[in-house]
């Protein structure tokens, strides 16, 4: 974890929510298949706070084994790039003209300032969904409120039901907010689809005088 993030989570970590929750993730590591390994799920909060422009909150991580490294929607350059990530990629090209990636690893848009979040952070193998309501919704709650009042000028993507309801923590009037459907083949084609999402954050960023993302 990055050192700008150390108050923030030491003070999460001490609160009886997270003890909790910590409880219940130390025994699911300990008799079931949990991704992403221990190592990586806080990896998001590797990304440097003072650095961070935009925010793209995710659902859980990916439950099949390999994929899940600890940055939302990113899988590593050995898996093969998921559905959620392809309609992702397809957006940027309507979007903006083409995407810079080759792979589905998303670690050179943390480097430019995305942080990459999870709804929550950890999920059982094959079942999506089995982490919700232990902890970790607050924990993301208490990360959006700590965005939005200690940094200025941010970009939120939030796609899907669980990310846009976190929709009413955030101060309009200072952050660029951007909802849509989530990318995944069940849901993109509902609105997903032409979002322009992406310019859009990029056009935010412009006009304050922010680095562009390259997309």
């Amino acid at each position: 974890m990055h050192n700008s993030w150390k108050e923030f989570l030491n003070s999460e970590f001490s609160k009886p929510y997270f003890k909790d929750l910590s409880t219940f993730l130390h025994q699911e590591y300990e008799t079931k298949t949990i991704f992403p390994k221990k190592s990586q799920v806080f990896r998001a909060f590797t990304t440097d706070l003072s650095k961070v422009t935009v925010v793209i909150l995710g659902q859980d991580p990916y439950h099949t084994p390999g994929a899940a490294h600890g940055l939302a929607f990113s899988v590593p350059d050995s898996q093969p790039i998921p559905p959620s990530l392809i309609n992702i990629y397809k957006e940027i090209d309507n979007d903006i003209g083409s995407h810079a990636n080759h792979t589905g690893n998303l670690t050179n848009w943390q480097k430019q300032g995305v942080l990459l979040l999870n709804n929550t952070l950890t999920v059982e193998a094959h079942h999506p969904g089995s982490h919700r309501n232990h902890g970790w919704e607050i924990f993301t709650e208490a990360v959006i409120k700590y965005l939005n009042d200690n940094r200025p000028h941010l970009v939120f993507l939030l796609w899907g039901r669980d990310a846009r309801s976190k929709a009413e923590l955030i101060d309009k009037s200072k952050h660029l907010v951007l909802e849509s459907p989530h990318p995944s083949p069940l849901s993109a084609h509902y609105g997903f689809f032409g979002n322009h999402h992406f310019s859009k954050a990029n056009d935010f960023l412009k006009m304050h005088n922010l680095p562009e993302i390259n997309w």
